[in-house]
């Protein structure tokens, strides 16, 4: 089910609970789509990233080819670092208010934008910024993005950021046009013209207020596609992964209400690591704990299909072992991988 949800997009989220293999399961996915001809990118926003050292390779913020696949198929990978993601992020802007401001004012942007750096919020804007550009470059580059997201929590919020940050820009936009509706007119009565008829130099000061409004529009327009990417049921869906187990399965009801509130597809459920009933008594009365826990899942969300991946012998490190793993997502078809649907 989850190869065929890949086939069928070209983004695909998967998160979740810390420690459930979602990094594993987004190798593995990204792989496989590879040995059918795509070129994938897999983009990890986890701070703590586990996909170079799944991969048995130095990743780090660029671009890296990772495994090639079949008919011109191959997977890249990157890690996006939010401190230096940060960092250039405030540089950015940085820069740009100094262009925008009179020199003596210089001094107070850095001291603006050194505050900035320690404000909340300030590492999910610019790791939002980072993956917008990251999903533009992979729709236009490649035939599948996959996303190996952060732990629920900070996922949940970065998927209502695009929201959020539109209002607060349409906000900001309705502000100034506002002030410079007021500023034009008051510089108007304040010059008057110099010839009759004519109309008075341009000040610059309006010339400021056009390319500051004309940097939010460009803003705006790129949450706007972000958000409609995200909200296409045709071009995005998410992948919730989880253990069969009490907290991870409460955090995945919880996040699945979140994605469904800012409009994003949860096209899966992925139970991964799930206990053999056959391997004695031990691993049978696992099981029989686990089956408790997805209970709960199935009558939470009956309408997700739900795939089990069971729990393997040997650590999935390298591309041969997650070319194995991948085996355990099943054909891509539907119906063929699903173990529940409630």
């Amino acid at each position: 089910m989850l190869l065929s949800l890949a086939q069928s997009r070209r983004v695909l989220f998967l998160g979740g609970k810390g420690g459930v293999g979602k990094t594993t399961l987004a190798s593995a996915v990204a792989l496989d789509a590879a040995r059918s001809g795509r070129r994938v990118l897999v983009v990890s926003t986890d701070p703590a990233h586990n996909l170079g050292h799944l991969w048995e390779r130095r990743i780090g913020d660029r671009v890296t080819r990772l495994a090639d696949g079949a008919d011109g198929g191959a997977v890249h990978g990157i890690e996006i670092d939010p401190d230096a993601t940060t960092d250039q992020h405030l540089r950015d802007v940085g820069s740009t208010l100094k262009r925008l401001m009179p020199r003596p004012l210089h001094g107070e942007v850095d001291k603006h934008m050194d505050l900035s750096r320690r404000s909340p919020g300030t590492h999910e804007a610019a790791v939002l910024e980072r993956m917008t550009e990251l999903v533009e470059r992979g729709r236009s580059e490649f035939d599948l993005v996959v996303l190996d997201t952060a732990p629920s929590g900070h996922t949940a919020r970065l998927m209502a950021l695009p929201e959020v940050m539109t209002a607060w820009t349409d906000g900001l936009l309705a502000r100034r046009e506002k002030s410079a509706r007021l500023g034009a007119a008051r510089r108007r009565l304040d010059l008057g013209t110099s010839v009759l008829g004519s109309a008075a130099p341009r000040d610059p000061l309006e010339q400021r207020d056009e390319e500051i409004r004309a940097i939010l529009l460009r803003r705006r327009d790129r949450l706007v596609r972000l958000r409609e990417t995200l909200t296409d049921r045709s071009v995005t869906s998410f992948a919730i992964v989880l253990a069969a187990e009490r907290l991870p399965v409460l955090e995945t009801i919880a996040l699945h209400e979140e994605l469904v509130r800012t409009g994003v597809d949860v096209g899966a459920l992925v139970v991964n690591k799930r206990s053999p009933a056959d391997r004695g008594g031990f691993l049978a009365r696992r099981r029989a704990v686990e089956e408790e826990h997805l209970a709960t899942l199935r009558s939470a969300l009956p309408g997700v299909p739900c795939q089990e991946i069971p729990l393997g012998e040997e650590d999935v490190v390298g591309p041969a072992a997650l070319a194995r793993f991948a085996r355990h997502l099943g054909p891509r078809d539907d119906q063929a991988a699903v173990t529940g649907r409630g």
